[in-house]
């Protein structure tokens, strides 16, 4: 992965401009460092689709922060209002999914479920 290169993707699906300002790089590391932890096996992280799911998650948190600084207010009806960080979010989340699928061949199954029946005895 590259930093530079996730940078540039992320201001590409945010808007952000992160050469102006390194507000957001926390937030770019962070996430460069989940899809790290993603990966099924350290010979896959110059894979170059790490980049963009790297982007992708760092847009996802980016929008996330946003929505938690919104100051949504709550309709006479007792609902919330939508606005343009609840819908952004919903599409950061979808663009997420999609580069999470893209990189499924190189990315560890999170999809375990551990099951268990008992007899009502106790072990």
């Amino acid at each position: 992965m590259d930093i530079i290169t996730v940078k540039m993707l992320f201001k590409l699906f945010s808007g952000f401009d992160c050469e102006t300002s390194s507000e957001y790089d926390p937030v770019i590391e962070m996430s460069m460092a989940e899809a790290e932890r993603m990966l099924i096996s350290d010979i896959y992280r110059s894979d170059v689709r790490l980049n963009y799911l790297s982007a992708a998650i760092a847009n996802y948190r980016y929008r996330q922060i946003l929505c938690a600084q919104d100051r949504s207010e709550v309709t006479f009806a007792g609902r919330m209002s939508k606005d343009e960080h609840d819908i952004s979010l919903t599409y950061a989340e979808k663009m997420l999914r999609d580069y999470l699928r893209l990189c499924s061949d190189i990315l560890k199954n999170a999809d375990f479920v551990f099951i268990a029946f008992s007899t009502g005895e106790e072990v």
